[in-house]
């Protein structure tokens, strides 16, 4: 088939008996890529053969062969004189970007492509023959097209192999790939060396081989390079290429990338105060929620078990994202990391919000975006989730109520007027709620009614030492009885009560994950934009 003019790539490879033969080479060109074990190969090698025969005075007739050993066996079998090219490190083959073997290129001599085909249909062939006789003005072979096959499917090139591709895209980026490699001895363990190296979490991680990191960036269009944000405590520059290196790490694929990316441009805000979530005594850490259209793109979990284990993306987004926070930003348990008591969330906490069994609209709508966007937000909230159960409210101001009552406990009973918070409610109570028609501003309404106490109940007394100190109310050491009496709700503002749909259909059970500290001496939550691509 012919096809607009374009430039051929430029290769230098040598024959059987070593000698080289550049391309371009001044003259026009007839290239066609082979390998051994294919069958259509054995079809096309001596039309290749006659077509050198023929034509060879004036057109550099070259077979380029994919495997060495290969290369000689169909040296002999078809007794060839034209050059059979040695292309068994596959640059060239990777270079040209195909798939399938044979495949043919006929170029110019300024290696201009005037036509390209793959596989064996006769007439591609024969009407080759009569291009290259008309090019040459030499006559055509003589050959017995009527005893060829109509049609042969060609077979799969070398260089799309699994684990080959990936090589050979490792080396095509190595020239924007700046990670300094590191070579084992023989015989050391590559698992024990990332322990050792202080590079993995306490579990396992997937060695970070150049084919993998390569075919990680296979998931976005942008540079390798690019500084996306600065890490602290650290305060490292942080590339595509180390966000690659660690969601490889990690086990995510190349179509996670994109969300691994956006989370980590929101952690790394002064807003999010990433330095902050990670060095408190207390255990907190990002917690990840992902929205839109590529929800379901990657297969992520958001029903049964939706902050649990058991699902790749979930399970690996989350964990590129601490990864990176470990071994670019050095946030690591007992140096920058000093929560106490830290909770499993540490490991990984990244779950989307199942949009299509809301009543509601969804985050990411709410925080500004377009529903079909696909946007990740990230939270500083405790390592881990306490349940609120409710299996007997049957209207939307009894559950609620008891969702409220559950939230009471976080940070601690007489801890009032804190920060953000993140209310998942399962589908089951989400139905119960929706029968009413309540929408989100009357169910946190309704949280911050009935969690109001008094101010005298959330003051440290001889029963709980624990408590609110005067002064954050603006008040001395002398309230009023009316002071006293004041009713405070548990959150700053009816805002910081983010709420979302996520869970199994059965249970009536919800979720909340406590904030950190908020406002400018702690953390908010930040959402970004996901790179969508094609």
């Amino acid at each position: 088939m012919n096809e607009p003019s374009q430039q051929l790539p430029d290769f230098s490879l040598s024959d059987l008996s070593g000698a080289a033969h550049a391309f371009p080479a001044g003259k026009a060109a007839l290239l066609c890529f082979v390998k051994e074990d294919c069958p259509t190969c054995a079809i096309a090698m001596p039309l290749l053969e006659a077509f050198h025969r023929a034509f060879g005075s004036k057109v550099a007739v070259l077979a380029i062969g994919q495997e060495a050993a290969g290369n000689r066996l169909l040296a002999e079998r078809h007794s060839l004189t034209c050059p059979l090219l040695d292309d068994s490190a596959l640059r060239a083959s990777f270079a040209y970007g195909f798939d399938t073997v044979p495949m043919v290129f006929l170029a110019d001599r300024a290696g201009n492509a005037l036509q390209r085909f793959a596989g064996f249909v006769r007439s591609d062939w024969r009407s080759l023959a009569g291009q290259l006789a008309q090019m040459t003005g030499l006559p055509e072979p003589s050959i017995d097209w009527a005893n060829l096959p109509e049609w042969r499917a060609g077979c799969g090139s070398k260089a799309v192999e699994p684990g080959i591709a990936e090589r050979l895209e490792a080396e095509a980026r190595g020239d924007r790939m700046q990670a300094r490699r590191i070579e084992l001895g023989e015989g050391e363990d590559v698992f024990e060396f990332m322990f050792e190296r202080g590079l993995t979490d306490g579990l396992p991680v997937v060695p970070p081989t150049p084919e993998r990191v390569a075919w990680m960036l296979t998931g976005t269009r942008r540079d390798p390079r690019e500084v996306i944000a600065t890490v602290a405590p650290n305060l490292a520059p942080l590339t595509v290429e180390k966000v690659a290196v660690n969601a490889a790490m990690a086990g995510c694929r190349p179509a996670y990338l994109p969300v691994v990316i956006a989370a980590l441009e929101a952690v790394c805000t002064d807003t999010f105060n990433i330095h902050g979530v990670m060095a408190t005594t207390w255990g907190a850490t990002p917690v990840i929620i992902v929205n839109g259209p590529i929800r379901r793109r990657l297969g992520m979990n958001m029903g049964i078990m939706a902050l649990g284990y058991g699902s790749r993306p979930n399970a690996t987004i989350g964990r590129a994202v601490k990864l990176v926070l470990r071994n670019v930003g050095g946030s690591r348990p007992g140096d920058i990391e000093r929560s106490a008591l830290g909770a499993i969330g540490k490991f990984t906490t990244c779950f989307a919000e199942w949009e299509e069994r809301s009543p509601w609209e969804p985050l990411h709508v709410e925080r500004g975006f377009h529903k079909d966007e696909s946007v990740v937000t990230v939270f500083g909230l405790e390592a881990g989730s306490r349940q609120i159960a409710d299996q007997t409210s049957r209207t939307a101001r009894a559950l609620v109520g008891s969702l409220g009552l559950g939230l009471e406990a976080c940070w601690h009973p007489k801890q009032h007027g804190s920060g953000e918070v993140l209310l998942v409610i399962s589908p089951e109570h989400a139905d119960t709620i929706a029968r009413d028609e309540w929408s989100k501003a009357q169910v946190r309404n309704r949280i911050q009614e009935i969690t109001a106490r008094p101010l005298r109940e959330l003051l440290p007394d001889a029963e709980s030492g624990e408590g609110m100190p005067l002064k954050a109310f603006g008040l001395k050491d002398d309230p009023t009885p009316e002071q006293l009496e004041q009713r405070i709700p548990k959150f700053r503002s009816a805002g910081n009560i983010n709420i979302m749909v996520a869970g199994g259909e059965g249970g009536k059970f919800s979720a909340v994950f406590a904030g950190w500290v908020s406002g400018p001496m702690g953390s908010s939550s930040v959402s970004r934009r996901i790179e969508e691509l094609p």
